[in-house]
């Protein structure tokens, strides 16, 4: 006799079936997939590439940054907001009210300290300030500049205070953007999670890194601990209610939003742990955080000192929830950025150690020592990498050939394509499929089987990756009736 199953396999399973299936072909998707042929045969056609992936439903963007991800002109006008000013002369910004109100008070020309309007109206100071808080003008050498990725890190410290806050117009302008180029999902890094401070687990934890059973026992410790502090507990509760707050009236009909908590790899020990048990905590409390991940450069010298620490923290934490999805920045670093022995483990360990759900950046690949390992876990173990074209070629000089999708492509590793920080780097999602199409050439199959990725990888429920993979079902079909009808106009048919 057949056994029966859950409805929630069955959903599973249907929803399983569907995205390896894909929709079944039409005469328009057969239309559509011969004019994008023709777009990237020969010398790609960027420009027609661009009205192509503007135009193409992108499921989601799975590898986001909030902050950098609202152009600095947004930060601007948050100024004003906030009762903030920026100092014109080093393009920070004040934040004493005393500081503000004495710089109102003056003449305006003997003003340092702007306004929201006051920037606008001085065009040197605005366009000046854009090339410190975003990469904008950098290839066309606009200013004296420093090295790609510190400008890149940098811009954080500059809009930091106005990123802080005003969560709900800043996620109803990337709500707006997405819509407009046919995004339905993003899964965007909100907000470090809460931290303490602890410098006798620093001192404990960095004696212990090489002896699991201490470091474990350690840690075990001061989760129990934690787990009775009042004060912590409602820094967590506190910190969802905030998350839920900047969430209302995202989701719709045709946008959803989900929130990863993160830590942040350049703090001491005590303060990346307790930041973790915030954050896989508050993943527990909340559906809408889905995720924890890990930020930060990767090649400054604390990054590289407790990566491995870093590492078996997620592992300790995955154990005790081990429903928590990670996903993690590994191995973004290229030759150079580190001495050649830190390129040789770090995709390896997040994968092994940490357990990471997904992998973020991996460009190191080629360096790893496990490298072969690396691809034959990742494919087996349906682990797909986000590629974040326009920032690995901006931060690392990481692009074209020298790019390791060839490599995850060729040995059957899942990947999705996303932004990463779309407002410091000023592109977009459709941007980033023009780039992997003009330099990859991969067929209309593929394009469209990434943008159902971006779905089937999002950590979601499976009733929701349902809804979303029926919602593009749906784009799908109607773009390629619009694609095949603007190439009859196109030919006079």
């Amino acid at each position: 006799m057949q056994t029966k199953l859950t409805a929630g396999i069955l959903l599973a399973l249907a929803l399983t079936s569907a995205q390896a299936k894909g929709p079944a072909s039409t005469a328009n998707e057969t239309a559509t997939a011969r004019h994008y042929a023709s777009l990237i045969a020969g010398e790609p056609k960027t420009s027609e590439l661009t009205l192509f992936f503007t135009r193409m439903p992108k499921g989601g963007d799975l590898h986001h940054h909030y902050s950098g991800s609202v152009y600095a002109e947004s930060y601007v006008d948050f100024l004003d907001m906030q009762g903030y000013c920026v100092d014109k002369r080093t393009y920070r910004i004040e934040t004493n009210k005393e500081t503000v109100a004495a710089e109102r008070a003056k003449p305006a020309k003997e003003r340092n300290c702007l306004s929201t309007a006051e920037v606008y109206a001085d065009d040197h100071t605005y366009r000046e300030l854009l090339q410190r808080w975003s990469n904008k003008d950098f290839s066309n050498h606009g200013a004296i500049q420093p090295p790609p990725d510190r400008l890149f890190f940098q811009t954080f410290g500059f809009f930091g205070p106005v990123s802080n806050a005003n969560f709900r117009e800043g996620l109803q302008e990337l709500k707006k953007r997405a819509i407009l180029e046919n995004v339905s999902y993003i899964e965007t890094m909100f907000k470090m999670s809460p931290f303490v401070v602890n410098k006798e687990f620093d001192k404990q934890a960095w004696r212990n890194v090489g002896d699991d059973k201490a470091f474990d026992a350690q840690m075990g410790a001061w989760l129990a601990v934690l787990e009775q502090d009042a004060e912590f507990r409602k820094q967590t509760e506190d910190f969802v209610t905030k998350i839920h707050e900047a969430a209302e009236g995202i989701d719709d009909e045709r946008f959803t939003m989900r929130y990863q908590t993160y830590v942040l790899r350049l703090l001491d020990p005590s303060q990346v742990f307790s930041s973790m048990v915030s954050g896989f905590k508050a993943a527990k409390m909340s559906d809408k955080i889905v995720g924890v991940n890990i930020v930060g450069q990767e090649s400054t010298m604390v990054s590289m000192r407790d990566y491995t620490l870093h590492m078996k923290m997620f592992r300790f934490l995955k154990s005790r929830y081990p429903d928590v999805k990670v996903a993690m920045h590994a191995g973004e670093l290229a030759l150079g950025d580190v001495p050649p022995e830190g390129l040789k483990f770090h995709i390896d360990q997040a994968l092994v150690v940490a357990g990471a759900n997904r992998i973020g950046h991996g460009i190191d690949l080629a360096h790893e020592s496990n490298a072969p390992a690396i691809l034959a876990k990742m494919r087996k173990d349906d682990i797909p990498v986000e590629i974040n074209l326009t920032s690995n070629a901006f931060i690392s000089g990481i692009e074209g050939a020298n790019h390791p999708v060839t490599i995850y492509r060729k040995y059957g590793v899942p990947y999705v394509i996303s932004t990463d920080d779309a407002g410091v780097t000023r592109h977009t999602l459709s941007n980033e499929y023009v780039l992997f199409a003009s330099r990859y050439k991969p067929d209309y199959a593929e394009m469209k089987r990434t943008s159902y990725n971006s779905i089937k990888y999002a950590f979601l429920p499976a009733a929701e990756k349902a809804r979303l993979t029926r919602q593009l079902d749906e784009r799908f079909a109607s773009f390629e009736a619009d694609v095949a009808k603007m190439l009859k106009q196109a030919v006079g048919k």
